[in-house]
Order: structure tokens, then C-alpha cells, then sequence
């Protein structure tokens, strides 16, 4: 007789729990990774980065707003100090995101090698890029406060469109944070990028009005200005901290809202070729 084999019990399939990083927002645990990681090494250095980002645009402040205002007393109707100021904000937003979008990028990518190792984690390009530029806006956003502080204590009013003022360099330092980090994928070489800086960056700053208006140049700087961001910016900051917003600034954040758009687009597709086979 052949013992019957016992009956094996039922199984039961246990469903594998879905990844958790789908039940959040996507973007968070890499935000709050990378911010964690750039906070602990901010307290290293942050006094040599914010005495730069912050004496830099002052000092400029300082030269042409005294210097210039015996010279020029007003400028688009405004007391030129006030012109200068707030045209220094933009200055500051700029120079600390584009900089650090440059160079840091760079840096990172192919001396330090960090962002082979966070890919390595799962971690997809666009949340790298994007957790990397958001905290560079927040940076220039914060640097920006130094010379409107400035600018206030030499006499702007103080108005409610000021509140706007940190919200629109935030936004124009993420565009130009992601714009810094495309063009340090198409550079061979980390010392190209003091080429872009006074070939390129500086030339659109003299032509976006920071030191003195456009009314009175050429008319070929002005046809310029239309697809400079920089323009577009200090355009809504000023308009922000006089109390002159009006219909026509919404072009101004329609194209900056198109330039992080673009600069977002070709900073992923820059940063994949680089990174990955």
C-alpha cells in the first residue's frame, strides 16, 4: 500500500509593498536628502560663500549708487540709489545661482563624482537637477535680501509689492540655477566657464538695465532685452519694490516661467548625457 503524500498547506501570495517612494511625491525624499547633505556642508563654508555673495553686489551698490548719484540724481523717475538698489538685487540672484549651477555642477559631476554616487541610489536625473537648483534658489533668494535691506534704508518705500521681491528672485534662481548647469555640460573643461561668465553673462547684465535704463540706447540692445531674462527680472523686482506692477509685467513672468521651463529641459537632457551610458 502507498502512503498518500500529505497535503501541503495552502499558500498564501503576499503582495511585495510598492515602493515607497511612489506613495510621497516623487521629488521629496531626494529634496530633503540633498538639502540635509547641503546644509551639514554649508557649515563649513558658508562664511567665505556669503561674504562674497553678499559684499559683492554692495560694494558695486556702493560705487555706482554714491558715486553715480552725485552725477545722476534720478533714473525712470526714481532717486538713482534706489535704481541701483534694487538692480543689485538681481545682480545677487544671478551671480550666486548661475555661479554655483556652473561651477559646482561641474565640479561635482566629474572631480567629486557625488552624482554617479546619488544615481547609484534610486535617484532619476530630473530629481537630481531639480533638488540641486532649488537649493541654489534658496541661497540667491536669501543673498538678494542684503541689498534691498540696503535700498530701504536709503529711502525706498516701503510698499506691500516688496513681498513679491523674494518670491521673484526665488524663481529667477532656480531658472538660472538650471541654466548653469546646461552649460556646464557643454563645456570640455571647468576653465571655459570664466569664459561664459565675462563673454555671456556679463554682456546680457549690461543689457537687461541693472545700471542705467535702455530708453536711451540703441535700438538694437532693446530688441536684445526682450529675450534676456535678466532683463525680464529686474523688470518685475523693480517694478515689485516701487509699487508699479501692472498688466503688462505678466509678459515679464510669462517669459521668465518659459526660460526655467527651456532651462529645465536642457539641463535634464545635458546632465543624462553626461551621466548616463
Amino acid at each position: 500500500m502507498t502512503r498518500a503524500a500529505p497535503a501541503r498547506p495552502a499558500q498564501t501570495r503576499v503582495r511585495a509593498p510598492e515602493d515607497s517612494r511612489r506613495a510621497t511625491p516623487v521629488l521629496w525624499p531626494t529634496l530633503r536628502a540633498v538639502w540635509l547633505r547641503e546644509l551639514l556642508l554649508f557649515r563649513r563654508y558658508w562664511p567665505a560663500v556669503t561674504f562674497g555673495s553678499l559684499v559683492e553686489p554692495l560694494v558695486y551698490m556702493a560705487g555706482f549708487g554714491l558715486g553715480f548719484s552725485r552725477l545722476i540724481s534720478t533714473a525712470e523717475g526714481r532717486p538713482y540709489i534706489q535704481f541701483i538698489g534694487t538692480g543689485m538685487v538681481v545682480t545677487s540672484v544671478l551671480f550666486a545661482s548661475a555661479f554655483a549651477g556652473m561651477f559646482e555642477t561641474f565640479n561635482r559631476r566629474c572631480y567629486q563624482k557625488l552624482y554617479d554616487d546619488m544615481l547609484s541610489r534610486p535617484v532619476d536625473v530630473w530629481e537630481l537637477i531639480t533638488a540641486e537648483a532649488s537649493w541654489i534658489a534658496v541661497k540667491s533668494s536669501i543673498y538678494s535680501s542684503a541689498p534691498l535691506l540696503i535700498t530701504l534704508a536709503a529711502g525706498l518705500p516701503a510698499t506691500p509689492g516688496l513681498l513679491l521681491v523674494p518670491f521673484i528672485a526665488l524663481f529667477s534662481g532656480f531658472g538660472f540655477a538650471l541654466c548653469g548647469m546646461w552649460v556646464s555640460c557643454l563645456v570640455p573643461a571647468i576653465d571655459w566657464l570664466r569664459l561664459v561668465v565675462s563673454g555671456v553673462l556679463t554682456p546680457m547684465v549690461m543689457a537687461a538695465g541693472v545700471f542705467f535704463p535702455l530708453d536711451g540706447l540703441p535700438g538694437w540692445i532693446g530688441g536684445i532685452a526682450t529675450v534676456n531674462p535678466i532683463y525680464h527680472c529686474m523688470e518685475l523686482v523693480r517694478h515689485s519694490a516701487f509699487g508699479t506692477l501692472g498688466m503688462g509685467d505678466l509678459v515679464h513672468a510669462l517669459v521668465l516661467i518659459g526660460f526655467t521651463a527651456l532651462s529645465w529641459f536642457l539641463a535634464l537632457r545635458g546632465m543624462t548625457r553626461r551621466l548616463i551610458d
